[in-house]
């Protein structure tokens, strides 16, 4: 009896207002969303949270393969949300985002970046970037103990970007001489790295705040009178992501989180970002990624030399 009741609801709702469709109302839904779970994604990069990270970016996939997802705003999340989970997992470096296992997770997230120029309001903000990547893509290495592996890192880089000659040199230098600690390096630390993704995120979501479910959920929590009423309003609410927690659930058990397994990320066609196996496009995945052919076509990086003599006097 009861799915007779929802159907009926449904019906009942569609044939409400015939001005509107009920795609266009699921597409809105959608959006706001995704936005949600976007601001989710900030919020946990923020604070750390690898696993609550992983699980979000796991239902962000999900949805953003839906039809109703379009437009350049929404790319760019997606793309920003593949950026932020290579950085998240930056020194994990058995963690593959690229078909090509040499391709450490800071080495794609500056891959990623560099697709995001126009996103960025701030030029000098992303000249920085740009170069924490480099430095740190092998500083990370060394830190870990992995000199062939920081080595590697630099000729990759000197090969797909254009790679300012000096600071090339100086950590070449570095890499030969195994300076872990280098005051090169500290003064381009992860954590100004990562203080660096913050201060972006911070003025991209100032400008496109993304947060109207999570105003209109807040307000609705705080005018519930009691843990009951707030109950039965998570309860009424709780089919509208069923459907959706069902299937994270689903591509959870078929793969497994792990830092030692390949996953998907997404693509830098946000065109059938999710299916690594049929692109025949430029890639970048969103979740670690698995099995068949991504194409690279690597976006230069426009960073000079003085770029390097501008930001090297910024220490922690």
């Amino acid at each position: 009896m009861e799915p007779e009741i929802h159907n009926e609801s449904a019906t009942d709702a569609s044939d409400g207002d015939e001005s509107v469709s009920f795609s266009q109302v699921t597409a809105v839904v959608t959006g706001w969303t995704l936005d949600f779970m976007f601001v989710s994604l900030c919020r946990s990069f923020r604070e750390g949270k690898l696993e609550e990270f992983n699980e979000t970016l796991s239902a962000f996939e999900a949805l953003s393969q839906s039809p109703a997802i379009k437009g350049t705003l929404h790319e760019e999340k997606i793309m920003i949300c593949a950026f932020l989970a290579r950085v998240i997992h930056g020194k994990h470096l058995d963690v593959q985002f690229e078909e090509d296992a040499h391709v450490m997770p800071l080495m794609s997230a500056a891959k990623v970046w560099s697709n995001l120029e126009d996103t960025v309001a701030d030029s000098s903000l992303f000249k920085n970037m740009t170069i924490l990547l480099f430095v740190q893509s092998v500083a990370v290495c060394l830190e870990k103990g992995q000199r062939s592996s920081a080595s590697s890192a630099l000729k990759w880089f000197e090969k797909n970007n254009e790679f300012p000659q000096s600071l090339g040199i100086r950590l070449s230098k570095i890499v030969k001489q195994t300076e872990t600690y280098h005051p090169f390096l500290m003064s381009f630390s992860f954590s100004r790295l990562l203080e660096t993704v913050q201060s972006f995120l911070d003025t991209f979501l100032e400008k496109n705040p993304s947060d109207y479910l999570l105003k209109a959920a807040t307000k609705m929590v705080q005018s519930s009178e009691n843990k009951e009423g707030l109950e039965d309003v998570v309860t009424q609410d709780s089919s509208l992501s069923q459907t959706t927690n069902e299937s994270a659930d689903r591509k959870k058990k078929e793969n497994p989180v792990c830092l030692r397994t390949k996953r998907k990320l997404m693509s830098t066609k946000i065109i059938d970002v999710w299916k690594p196996d049929t692109i025949k496009k430029p890639f970048v995945s969103i979740r670690r990624i698995s099995e068949k052919g991504l194409k690279k076509n690597f976006t230069s990086i426009r960073i000079g030399s003085n770029d390097i003599s501008e930001v090297s006097g910024h220490h922690e």
